[in-house]
């Protein structure tokens, strides 16, 4: 049975800093890629980031970049999402989610596996 558990969530003050982090279980890490997606009320869940198997390559939403950096610990079955200069409007629920290496996704029905989800919000 495949589990994948987010955690790190939290309040936050604008300009802050949080570490998401993701555990799966149950599937053979290295098969996946692993991906980061928010969703905020009354929105779509869009995609945050992704990451490759090995970690070589990375993508970021524009709305991100250069302030939130992707990693995988394969080890440790373990995705991050280091989060810095946090901004009111990155304020909602985070979710991790894995789909088949072979896959090269584009949008979030891409995935298979996802979490519950971690609150984020930040204040002004």
């Amino acid at each position: 049975q495949v589990q994948v558990v987010e955690s790190g969530g939290g309040l936050v003050q604008a300009g802050g800093s949080l570490r998401l982090s993701c555990t799966a279980s149950g599937l053979r890490f290295t098969d996946y890629t692993m991906g980061w997606f928010r969703q905020a009320p009354g929105s779509e869940r869009d995609v945050v980031s992704y990451i490759s198997w090995d970690g070589a390559r990375t993508t970021y939403a524009d709305s991100v970049k250069g302030r939130f950096t992707i990693s995988r610990d394969n080890p440790k079955n373990t995705l991050y999402l280091q989060m810095n200069n946090l901004k009111p409007e990155d304020t909602a629920m985070y979710y991790c989610a894995a789909v088949r290496s072979w896959v090269v996704p584009t949008k979030a029905s891409d995935f298979g596996y996802w979490g519950q989800g971690t609150q984020v919000t930040v204040s002004s």
